[in-house]
């Protein structure tokens, strides 16, 4: 069965092909990072407007890559949840304009359960495992059971660790995305330059959560104050003592979900996962088994959102034309109640 997914929650225009929930045929994207770097970071309006401009020609290339026509597609699927409003109904609005005139089965996804699956993508994956989402607008540490199945056990009670990335970067005019500069910077300083405070959250129901605010606004606004002696007190070292103390409090909540689960598969997704770092410090623990999805499938792609919806159509599930866009989801309550956030409609 062969799926045609499109993904345009935020600032990527994306489609792709995928067979049987796996085999990837196609897989295009069109970035919009250049026309967003003179304003240091995504600006919806010029998001919007892009995709509309973009999301044809994206398609007919996703399916000229595959050697395919739209008849031989089985089924359209289309992000629908969360992301920028105008962003979301460019993409679905056309993903269901194609299935309704093509007579396919449309499928709205969510774009976390995309990122989650990625990985599933290029590797063979068994249920339960421990997963990690880690992007520009969510941070989730979920015991997940099946590809729409997932027990939040924590999630940030503030910034995302994408955004603290990237309002860091804004900050010193490294640049944008800031992820991926501050990423590569980090490799000229070190990380021990600066003692960057870490949140206390060990109790009740914020054993597994993260916060990034303080950290962020440590680096921004007091930097100089956790300067070790004998640093110096460079952007490159400032950008490496962030990046460790980011990844760490990541990493010590991950640990503690291991820990008190006893499940040893953790498997990363979302456009942080493809911080260099990150995956080091989750490579030091060899009693785990860590998976990552290839790096051009951590951010946005529709790769992911084909995958996830084969699995629906597996079971016979498919999303009414009436479906709508959702920029934000119900506030995360840890437990299986999540699944009303995960849900499509």
């Amino acid at each position: 069965m062969k799926v045609l997914g499109i993904e345009s929650s935020c600032d990527e225009t994306a489609c792709a092909i995928v067979e049987d929930g796996h085999r990837i045929i196609s897989n295009v994207v069109a970035t919009q990072i250049p026309f967003h770097q003179i304003y240091k970071g995504v600006v919806p309006e010029i998001a919007s407007r892009k995709h509309a401009e973009w999301i044809l020609p994206v398609v007919r290339q996703a399916l000229e890559e595959a050697s395919m026509s739209l008849d031989e597609v089985d089924a359209v699927a289309a992000t629908n949840r969360p992301g920028l409003m105008g962003s979301l109904l460019v993409g679905l609005s056309f993903g269901k304009t194609l299935a309704w005139s093509a007579g396919k089965p449309f499928i709205a996804v969510n774009h976390m359960l995309g990122h989650i699956y990625a990985a599933h993508l290029v590797n063979e994956i068994e249920y339960p495992y421990i997963g990690l989402l880690v992007s520009g607008g969510h941070t989730i540490i979920a015991r997940v059971d099946g590809f729409d199945s997932l027990e939040v056990l924590g999630t940030t009670i503030d910034d995302s660790v994408g955004e603290a990335f990237d309002k860091v970067a804004k900050f010193y005019d490294l640049g944008y995305p800031g992820g991926v500069i501050i990423d590569s910077l980090a490799k000229e300083g070190n990380p021990a330059a600066f003692s960057f405070p870490v949140p206390k959250m060990d109790k009740g129901d914020h054993r597994y959560d993260v916060s990034f605010s303080g950290l962020k606004t440590a680096v921004i606004h007091q930097a100089s104050s956790f300067l070790n002696k004998g640093f110096e007190n460079s952007v490159a070292n400032i950008a490496a003592s962030f990046q460790e103390t980011a990844c760490r409090t990541l990493v010590s909540r991950l640990l503690r979900a291991v820990e008190d689960t006893g499940i040893k598969t953790v498997v990363a997704g979302g456009g942080v996962a493809a911080n260099s770092r990150l995956r080091a410090m989750l490579a030091e623990h060899s009693e785990l088994k860590c998976i990552f999805p290839p790096l051009k499938l951590c951010g946005d792609n529709g790769a992911m959102i084909a995958g996830v919806a084969y699995h629906f159509l597996q079971r016979g599930e498919t999303s009414p034309m009436n479906t709508t866009a959702c920029a934000r989801i119900p506030q995360f309550k840890r437990g299986l109640a999540n699944l009303e956030a995960f849900g499509r409609r």
